[in-house]
């Protein structure tokens, strides 16, 4: 079991300043390196494949689920308050575009989560949060 300063940190040398691209790096991809750090499995995601904004659109679609929110319910993952949210967790941020309900970080600490920002993965302290979900 990793801990959760390790898990933050492997997905922060795996993403951080690298662009955002649907389907090799965004915020489910993002999302499920966390969660294979910790040893949970995400079968949600086992075979989907997409490229793109309209090709992750129609993965999500393909899942059944609305949004990501109801798709990190379905993980089993216990839903907690964001401001909460201790290194290592999920938390959705708001997100205006496309059917997604929200973007998807992982907490560093001291009320700063890592996700992607003006296409790019980086750091950030959100004024904002949407759900968050125990890791």
């Amino acid at each position: 079991m990793t801990d959760r300063a390790q898990a933050a940190q492997a997905c922060i040398d795996r993403f951080a300043g690298k662009p955002y691209e649907p389907g090799k790096r965004d915020c489910v991809r993002l999302a499920a390196h966390l969660l294979h750090q910790f040893g949970h499995a995400v079968p949600v995601l086992k075979g989907l494949r997409y490229q793109g904004e309209a090709g992750a659109i129609r993965a999500l679609k393909r899942t059944g689920f609305a949004n990501l929110i109801e798709a990190m319910d379905s993980l089993g993952l216990e839903r907690i308050a964001p401001v909460a949210a201790r290194t290592g967790d999920i938390v959705g941020l708001p997100c205006d575009d496309g059917p997604w309900g929200c973007a998807l970080t992982v907490a560093v600490g001291n009320g700063r989560v890592f996700g992607f920002l003006d296409g790019v993965a980086q750091a950030q302290s959100p004024v904002a949060f949407v759900a968050a979900w125990r890791v």
